[in-house]
């Protein structure tokens, strides 16, 4: 099972939209998601993926500036094999909605 259908089976599929957009916009990046998103998570997918992709080709440091907006570890970086954009991009990708839905998931637990 994939995060995002993860997250639609615990209800956090809005939530981690929320959380994406406010990240994202935090970055200064804009993002258009889906507004499908409820009936197709892998739209969502697909859009960070091309956003990620197009940061990697076009903008790195607002990529940068959103890795950290984002707070994905350095040690999950250091994992990605390098091999060509696309798959650099799809890995990113999956990193950034696994630490949103992380932050989703613990405001949940235990916040506000």
């Amino acid at each position: 099972m994939n995060l995002l259908q993860e997250a639609q089976k615990e209800n956090l599929l809005g939530p981690l939209v929320v959380q994406l957009q406010k990240d994202f916009t935090r970055a200064n990046i804009s993002i258009r998601l889906p507004d499908d998103w409820e009936t197709n998570p892998d739209g969502l997918q697909q859009m960070v993926l091309e956003k990620v992709y197009v940061l990697l080709l076009e903008d790195f440091d607002g990529y940068l500036n959103l890795m950290y907006a984002i707070d994905v570890p350095e040690r999950d970086f250091k994992k990605i094999t390098p091999t060509d954009i696309v798959a650099v991009a799809g890995q990113m990708s999956d990193l950034i909605i696994a630490r949103e839905l992380q932050k989703v998931r613990f405001k949940k637990n235990y916040g506000r």
